[in-house]
């Protein structure tokens, strides 16, 4: 699919908008949710959406974070043998994926939501890892696999809390990165480790937004962003 075609596909489905304006509003309240560099979002869809694994959570964070785009996310098979919660999630734009073994299926249904414009959100990680630093854990090669079939660029995504734990009413804030081109990754199919090396890639520019971000500085910018535009304001 071309890139002027993508641009045209629909990047959130009408049950997702209506949930997304009932509940965002609610979601960012229990979890005191803070937005960095929302900016970085791209308007076109066709993208993979990476970021670090703390909680259950997470997947709720990025969708509440990228507002221009449904992500879609793959969710344990378990959650679709109930009739009520099959229907909830897919309308959600989840599928489903067996974490017991390689799941193909899975794979190929990811490539095809992004080959055809839509956004995929992946993490890294494969696992939760409360209180651990990112860089410290394990990756898996499932997002450089779907980017590099699917020719798609990478958004990564930081979502930063105090000592890396997770829970509600603690302040959480999604810091969202400058797009890494498809291009940019150099990638060689014919070379040996390529889907290793560009999770590391991907995975070291995730966490390096979680390490160069500092919460005081955050508030001190805004603060005194919010002076200057209210300097601006008195002097016209």
């Amino acid at each position: 699919m071309s890139k002027k075609d993508k641009n045209k596909v629909k990047q959130k489905s009408g049950f997702f908008s209506v949930i997304y304006f009932l509940l965002a509003w609610i979601v960012g309240l229990i979890f005191r949710i803070k937005v960095v560099d929302r900016q970085n979002e791209p308007d076109e869809g066709g993208f993979v959406v990476c970021a670090n694994h703390i909680s259950a959570t997470d997947p709720i964070m990025i969708c509440y974070a990228f507002k221009k785009h449904q992500i879609r996310y793959m969710a344990k098979k378990e959650l679709f043998k109930i009739p009520i919660l099959r229907g909830f999630f897919r309308s959600l734009g989840a599928f489903p994926v067996d974490r017991g073994g390689n799941d193909v299926g899975a794979i190929k249904t990811a490539i095809k939501e992004v080959s055809e414009g839509r956004c995929v959100g992946i993490f890294p990680q494969g696992h939760r890892y409360p209180g651990e630093d990112p860089r410290a854990t394990k990756t898996k090669n499932g997002a450089a696999l779907i980017a590099t079939k699917a020719e798609a660029d990478i958004v990564p995504a930081y979502i930063w809390r105090k000592n890396r734990a997770g829970g509600i009413f603690r302040r959480t804030y999604v810091i969202i990165g400058e797009k890494i081109d498809f291009v940019s990754l150099g990638y060689q199919p014919e070379e040996n480790g390529e889907y290793s090396r560009i999770t590391d890639v991907i995975f070291d520019k995730v966490c390096t937004l979680g390490e160069e971000f500092s919460p005081e500085k955050y508030k001190q910018a805004k603060k005194a962003a919010k002076k200057a535009k209210k300097a601006k304001k008195a002097s016209k």
